[in-house]
């Protein structure tokens, strides 16, 4: 299976490192077109989030190649050598398909089951499909990975409990804030950015009794929008500083490239210091917080990676759902693994019958030759008679090929089977068999 993931996540690097990794929404197309010219790829997806930065692939040569995409993600990072390198991990071939289940199911996630992934899977799946470029850089394989990929996880979802309880990202920042508290209710509360962990903050928060929240976001709209479901009001980035001076609790999670609060920012607001303590939790990726802001007295920081500490506390209730969960996965992935498979054996079996046909014409019109003498309705006999034959013996072994779509020793049958009988490799013809085969999936 000619699919490769390479990448970071939260298991192979800590926050500092894997912010160096995030690409923007608007270096996506560049990116893509770069793996398409250096890395010799018809199809890619850039998925980038919070706890991963992850680049799929499609088709890798054999032997894997995988210096174009490390090149381009090492680049992005600013790191060189191989202990930056030692932060990337590799996955080729099959267990592509299972990794991507995973993480589309919220079971690969920090937090066991979170909610965000599958939406944010889904954005860089068609983000991909959009990109502006000819051909498409997603194509029949990574269309029907992704879209079954998101089928997955929404069966995960709908038919167990591994989004029981609040368990988000964002829910468990607002916990470590009512462990640091005690109570919410009262509290005052600045939120920046207005995305979707925004809102996950704010339902999280709303649980919690909080009203009268503060939202600062690119889009003052949205902000104002936000802010209005706990009765609050929307600030513009500029008045970070008057907004900062009455807030107990700063939760952040913009989509920002670059830094959104300073420890300078914070010495302006508070020239004293905070006469109360100030906890900001730092959600985002790229972080948000300058991390010295968190050397200031009174000021407790905390980042994505800091959430570990608390996050068995919620998943309890999720860990019974984790094996129903990997049951779908593995459902999934097999369905994915026979679809794929299948795209193999199609053009092996045209071609073996297209070539033997072509043998058994030469053949039959040598021995009419010679027959010139029988009837037309002789002769007819005659090639029925040897259309006939060649079915029977292509039955046995296009069944045994067709059947090997569903064992795990397909692959190899087929490769047997072109060495065999002198076939052309079928890599080139995968593409267009897809398109015949079926290349669609059930997508969210």
């Amino acid at each position: 299976m000619s699919l490769a993931v390479i990448g970071v996540s939260h298991h192979t690097a800590p926050v500092e490192i894997r912010e160096r990794f995030a690409f923007a929404a608007s270096e996506v197309g560049h990116v893509l077109a770069c793996l398409r010219s250096e890395g010799d790829v018809r199809e890619a997806v850039l998925l980038s989030t919070c706890n991963r930065t992850e680049i799929y692939l499609f088709p890798v040569a054999e032997p894997v190649n995988l210096s174009a995409p490390e090149r381009i993600l090492l680049g992005k990072a600013g790191l060189r050598g191989s202990e930056a390198s030692s932060h990337l991990f590799r996955i080729r071939g099959h267990p592509v398909v299972r990794h991507l289940f995973e993480v589309t199911s919220g079971l690969d996630s920090m937090v066991t089951g979170e909610a965000e992934i599958q939406g944010q899977v889904k954005e860089a799946y068609e983000t991909a499909s959009g990109v502006a470029l000819e051909p498409p850089i997603v194509g029949p394989v990574l269309n029907r990975l992704f879209q079954t990929a998101l089928s997955v996880g929404g069966r995960v979802r709908h038919e167990t409990g591994i989004g029981e309880g609040s368990a988000s990202v964002a829910s468990v920042a607002v916990e470590l804030a009512r462990k640091i508290f005690g109570t919410l209710r009262g509290k005052r509360v600045l939120i920046l950015g207005a995305g979707a962990t925004g809102e996950l903050t704010v339902e999280a928060l709303a649980r919690e009794g909080v009203r009268g929240v503060i939202v600062a976001n690119r889009t003052y709209d949205r902000a104002v929008q936000l802010s209005g479901r706990l009765d609050g009001r929307a600030v513009r980035f500029d008045q970070l500083e008057d907004a900062l001076r009455e807030s107990d609790i700063v939760v952040s999670s913009t989509a920002a490239p670059h830094v959104m609060l300073t420890r300078e920012m914070v010495r302006s607001a508070f020239p004293d210091g905070p006469r109360r303590p100030l906890l900001i939790v730092d959600i985002a990726l790229p972080r948000d917080v300058e991390p010295s802001v968190g050397d200031e007295p009174n000021v407790f920081l905390y980042n994505v990676d800091d959430l570990r500490k608390i996050v068995d506390e919620h998943v309890g209730v999720r860990r019974a759902a984790v094996p129903h969960a990997r049951r779908i996965v593995n459902a999934g992935t097999e369905d994915f693994r026979s679809w794929y498979a299948s795209l193999e054996v199609v053009p092996v079996i045209r071609t073996l019958r297209e070539q033997a046909e072509v043998v058994r014409a030469e053949e039959t019109s040598k021995l009419l030759r010679k027959l010139a003498h029988l009837p037309e309705e002789d002769r007819a006999r005659v090639e029925e008679f040897t259309r006939s034959l060649l079915g029977k013996l292509l039955h046995d072994p296009t069944s045994l090929l067709r059947r090997s779509v569903d064992e795990e020793t397909g692959g190899h049958l087929v490769e047997e089977v072109r060495s065999l009988y002198g076939l052309p490799g079928s890599e080139d013809r995968r593409e267009d068999s897809s398109t015949r085969t079926g290349e669609g999936g059930d997508g969210e």
